[in-house]
C-alpha cells in the first residue's frame, strides 16, 4: 500500500548515506502507490544535523499527516517532501508561505536600502550554483543598526532560471508581509528565503567580508504583491483548500515559525491579485543570463533529430514543424522548428522565449531551452509521450480510451493550466490557440496545455488588446477576436468552453453538423440543454458514467462560449464549479456561434494585417472586420 511504500522509505532515509551532500531524492514503489520524496538541508548544516532534522521530520510528517499522499515540512534546518506524484526536476511555488520577525526596525528606508540589493546579490548567486548545491548566504551591516543575515536556496535540481524565478516570486511579497520588520522567512517547496538581524546560520559558512553594498540603480516601487493564504492551524481554510500544521519556536524572545507542515490533499487555490514589478537594471540583466543559459547548439539538436528527418516529425502547423529527438543522455525532447518563412523576426522569437521560460506549472508542456542561430529558430520542449488530445477524442476507436473519469480529469488539468496563466502566475498570459490539438497528454493521461506562438502578456491594469493581425483556428476563436480582433482572458475561456463540448460529445467543433436542422455542435448542444434532452449530446460511450457530472461540465461548456463576454465565467471561477458538488450555476445565455458548421468546415487558419495594440477600455478600439475583410485558409 501507499502508507507501507511510505513508512519504508521515511525509514530508509536517515541511514542513506546519499544525503550526506544534502540534497537527494529517493523513489520506492510501484504506481498507484509509488512515494517520490525529496530532502534538502540548509547548506551550512553539518551531516548530523541534517540527519537528525530529517528524522524528527519523518517523525511529525507520519503524526500530522498520516492519511495524505502528498505533504512537505519546512523545518529551521531541512526541508522534506513526498507525494505520489513525480517532483524531481520540477518547479513548484505552491504553497508559498510567509512568516516575520515581529520586531521593528527604527529607519525602514535604510533597512530596505541594503536589504533588496543582498537579497538581488544572493538570488543571482544561489540560481548560478550547480546540481550539488543551490545555496548562498551573507550578512551586510546597516548604517546606525544591526548588521542583516540572509539565506537563499533552491532545491539543487532545478535549472537556474527556474531557481531565479521561485526566489523572485517569493522575493514579491517581501513588502507586503514584512516591511518594517527586523527578519522575514518565505518559504515555497522550491526555494526558501530567510533574513534577520542576528546571526541564524553557521558563520563559518559565510564567505568573506566585501565592501558595501551599493542602493539600487533604479528606485524600487514595489507594487502590494498577492495576498498571502491564511489558515487556521490544523484547521480547513475557506479561502484555501491545503491543511496547515504549525510548530511556534521562541528564539531569542521573538516569535518566528520555523517549521510548518504541509498536508496536501485538495488541491483548490486562493485567488491571487496581479503582481506587478518593475525590473532594476541590474535584475534585468540577470533574467537575460539565465534565458540565455536555456540556449542549444544547432548542432545538438539536429544530431537529436536526426537532422530533422521525415521520421521523426511529430506534426506541421502553419508557420512550424515539430520533431521528436533524443539527446545523447537518454532525454527525450520535441523540437519545435519555425518556418523561415514565419513573419515571427528575431525580437519576437526572443520576447516568446523571454515569456515561455517563465511559466512553470504542471499542466504547461514544459520549456526546456531554444536555439537561435541564424536562420534556424527552434523552441525545445519535453517530449510528451501519448501526444495531443485531438488524436484520442476525435477517433472513434481511440476516444473509447478516455472514460467519463479521464474526461473530467483532462478537464480539470486543462482549467488549472488557464488559472495559472491568467491569474496564479507573475504574468497575466492570454494562449489565443486553445484547441484540442494543442493539449498533449502524458504517460498518466494528465493534460499539459502547449504552443504559445500566439499568446499574448497583459499588464497589470489592462482588460483587453485588440490585433489586426487575427491567427487562429476556426470553432475556437469567440466572435469578438473573430471578426473585431479583441482578445481577452474570457477569449481563452470561450475556447475552453468549446473544448469541454468536444469532450462530452467526442465530436469536433468545426466538422460537426447536423443534416435536418444544419445545427453545429455548439448551437445542437445549447439546443439540447435548452430542451433537457441532453442525453442526445452525449458520447454514446459514455452513457454508463456519471450523468450528472456530464451534465454539470455541458452546463459550464455553455456558460464559456456566450455571446455576452461579460456573462462567460473566469477561470477561478469555473475551477470552483468544476470541484463543487453543491454549487448552483447561472442559466446560460444564447452561444456566440449558432451559423451552420458546414459551411466552414475547412476554415482552419485565420490571419490578416500585422498591428496590435493595447487597451484598458471596456470598449474595443479594435480595427473593424467584416467576414470579407478576413482571409480563411487550410
Amino acid at each position: 500500500t501507499y502508507r507501507a511504500n511510505l513508512n519504508t522509505l521515511l525509514a530508509s532515509m536517515y541511514s542513506n548515506t546519499e544525503i550526506d551532500y544534502g540534497f537527494y531524492n529517493f523513489s520506492t514503489g510501484e504506481s498507484p502507490n509509488k512515494v517520490n520524496a525529496i530532502v534538502l538541508c540548509r547548506g551550512d548544516v553539518s551531516t548530523d544535523v541534517c540527519r537528525t532534522c530529517i528524522n524528527e521530520s519523518s517523525s511529525t510528517l507520519l503524526q500530522s499527516c498520516p492519511n495524505q499522499k502528498e505533504a512537505i515540512i519546512w523545518a529551521e534546518k531541512c526541508v522534506l517532501r513526498y507525494s505520489h506524484r513525480s517532483i524531481f526536476n520540477m518547479l513548484d511555488t505552491d504553497p508559498l508561505l510567509g512568516y516575520y520577525n515581529i520586531g521593528d526596525v527604527p529607519d525602514v528606508e535604510a533597512f530596505n536600502k541594503v536589504l533588496r540589493p543582498l537579497l538581488d546579490s544572493l538570488r543571482n548567486r544561489t540560481a548560478s550554483g550547480n546540481s550539488t548545491h543551490k545555496f548562498a548566504l551573507q550578512s551586510v551591516p546597516v548604517p546606525n543598526f544591526e548588521t542583516i543575515y540572509a539565506l537563499l536556496e533552491c532545491t539543487p535540481d532545478l535549472r537556474r532560471l527556474d531557481c531565479n524565478n521561485c526566489l523572485s516570486q517569493a522575493q514579491v511579497y517581501i513588502p507586503r508581509c514584512c516591511n518594517g520588520k527586523q527578519g522575514g522567512r518565505f518559504v515555497t517547496p522550491s526555494c526558501d528565503i530567510r533574513y534577520e538581524i542576528y546571526s541564524f546560520y553557521d558563520p563559518a559558512a559565510e564567505p568573506p567580508p566585501s565592501p558595501p553594498l551599493p542602493p539600487p540603480l533604479v528606485p524600487s516601487a514595489a507594487s502590494p504583491p498577492p495576498e498571502l493564504p491564511t489558515t487556521t492551524p490544523g484547521k480547513e481554510s475557506n479561502s484555501s483548500r491545503t491543511t496547515i500544521v504549525v510548530v511556534v519556536t521562541t528564539i531569542s524572545a521573538v516569535v518566528l515559525i520555523i517549521s510548518i507542515c504541509i498536508c496536501i490533499y485538495l488541491r483548490k487555490r486562493n485567488p491571487r491579485k496581479k503582481v506587478e514589478r518593475k525590473l532594476e537594471i541590474g535584475e534585468a540583466e540577470d533574467e537575460i543570463s539565465a534565458i540565455e543559459s536555456l540556449q542549444f547548439d544547432f548542432g545538438k539538436i539536429r544530431v537529436a533529430t536526426q537532422n530533422f528527418s521525415d521520421a521523426n516529425k511529430l506534426g506541421e502547423g502553419g508557420f512550424s514543424i515539430v520533431y521528436k529527438g533524443k539527446f545523447s543522455n537518454g532525454q527525450e525532447i520535441a523540437v519545435k522548428r519555425l518556418s523561415r518563412n514565419s513573419s515571427q523576426g528575431e525580437v519576437e522569437f526572443k520576447n516568446e522565449v523571454m515569456l515561455v521560460a517563465k511559466l512553470q506549472h504542471r499542466n504547461l508542456v514544459r520549456f526546456l531551452g531554444f536555439c537561435l542561430e541564424g536562420d534556424e529558430r527552434l523552441l525545445v520542449y519535453e517530449f510528451v509521450r501519448n501526444g495531443s488530445l485531438d488524436y484520442f477524442i476525435f477517433d472513434p476507436i481511440k476516444r473509447a480510451q478516455l472514460n467519463w473519469e479521464k474526461r473530467f480529469k483532462i478537464i480539470g488539468g486543462i482549467a488549472r493550466g488557464l488559472l495559472y496563466l491568467h491569474e496564479d502566475s507573475q504574468l497575466c498570459i492570454i494562449h489565443r490557440d486553445l484547441k484540442a490539438s494543442n493539449i498533449l497528454l502524458d504517460t498518466s493521461m494528465n493534460p499539459k496545455i502547449s504552443d504559445f506562438g500566439m499568446a499574448r502578456l497583459f499588464q497589470l491594469d489592462q482588460t483587453q488588446g485588440n490585433t489586426s493581425r487575427i491567427v487562429g483556428t476556426y470553432g475556437y476563436m469567440p466572435p469578438e477576436y473573430a471578426f473585431r480582433g479583441q482578445f481577452l482572458v474570457k477569449s481563452d475561456v470561450f475556447s475552453f468552453g468549446v473544448i469541454i463540448l468536444e469532450m462530452v460529445a467526442g465530436q469536433k467543433n468545426n466538422t460537426f453538423h447536423i443534416e435536418d436542422s444544419g445545427d453545429g455542435l455548439i448551437n445542437y448542444a445549447w439546443k439540447q440543454w435548452r430542451d433537457g434532452t441532453t442525453s442526445n449530446f452525449v458520447d454514446p460511450t459514455l452513457r454508463t458514467d456519471s450523468a450528472t457530472q456530464i451534465m454539470k461540465c455541458i452546463h459550464i461548456g455553455l456558460l464559456c462560449v456566450q455571446e455576452n463576454i461579460d456573462k462567460r465565467p473566469t477561470m477561478a471561477s469555473i475551477v470552483l464549479m468544476l470541484d463543487s458538488e453543491s454549487m448552483s450555476l447561472s442559466v446560460p445565455s444564447q452561444p456566440a456561434f449558432l451559423m451552420d458548421s458546414s459551411t466552414r468546415s475547412n476554415m482552419l487558419l485565420v490571419e490578416h494585417d500585422s498591428r496590435e495594440m493595447g487597451s484598458t477600455q471596456s470598449k474595443s478600439n479594435s480595427v473593424q472586420a467584416s467576414v470579407n475583410d478576413v482571409q480563411f485558409r487550410s
